[in-house]
């Protein structure tokens, strides 16, 4: 009675299911041909997101002294030392008083659309590479999306050609296509969408510094003499 109640156990050990185990790599795969753009545009965004990043971060550097300095020359007549105090700080707020004080003794007008000019390059150039991340962000679900429509379709041509011996084994190739590349579309692109938006709220940040630097620059030398 023993022996056969140890039979009937590893029997049962025996039928049972063996998990099977997959890596990201192998899971990748299973996506087709479709995860090497989104794979591609996965390492574009990380790029880009960490290039604009670093790039934004160190032009919002500030000297909070600097203004104080520029009036202290401007008042003194040192336009010399108030141009190489800009030349050394190196971020947009300085190149733009910079050529606000190139052009001291013009019009006011005049100095003011050369800081706006010299401002509005400052900007475009901190905003390289997010008309990319935002295409990204757009761009990777529609992979994904197309990929769950190539998987789909793989599946049902399988099922038709299968005949009356379907199984869940020969769906699985295309499922696989399908649910993978929708993951990974999602993943790319939420990951660029936040990425998109924290580079803009960065970039707003200085340029609200800048302005508020300029129009500093400009009640200097709206100053009765």
């Amino acid at each position: 009675m023993l022996l056969l109640q140890v039979d009937i156990a590893s029997q049962a050990l025996s039928n049972q299911p063996t998990e099977i185990t997959m890596n990201f790599w192998e899971l990748s795969l299973k996506g087709g041909w479709i995860m090497i753009p989104i794979v591609f545009l996965w390492f574009v965004a990380v790029y880009l997101f960490i290039e604009r990043y670093w790039a934004i971060k160190k032009s919002s550097r500030e000297d909070i002294n600097f203004m104080n300095r520029i009036k202290e020359y401007i008042h003194e007549d040192k336009i010399e030392s108030a141009i190489a105090m800009c030349q050394s700080q190196n971020t947009p707020v300085a190149r733009m008083i910079e050529k606000g004080i190139h052009r001291i003794g013009r019009p006011l007008s005049d100095v003011n659309a050369a800081i706006e000019n010299v401002g509005n390059l400052e900007v475009s150039k901190l905003e390289e590479g997010l008309p990319t991340l935002a295409s990204v962000a757009g761009g990777a679900p529609m992979l994904g999306f197309l990929g769950t429509v190539i998987g789909m379709i793989r599946a049902f041509y399988d099922m038709s050609m299968a005949g009356n011996n379907i199984d869940v084994g020969l769906l699985s190739n295309g499922i696989y296509t399908a649910m993978v590349t929708t993951v990974a579309g999602l993943i790319v692109g939420i990951f660029a969408y936040f990425a998109y938006n924290i580079l803009v709220a960065k970039i707003e940040k200085v340029v609200f510094t800048m302005e508020a630097n300029t129009t500093e620059f400009m009640d200097l030398l709206n100053e009765p003499v």
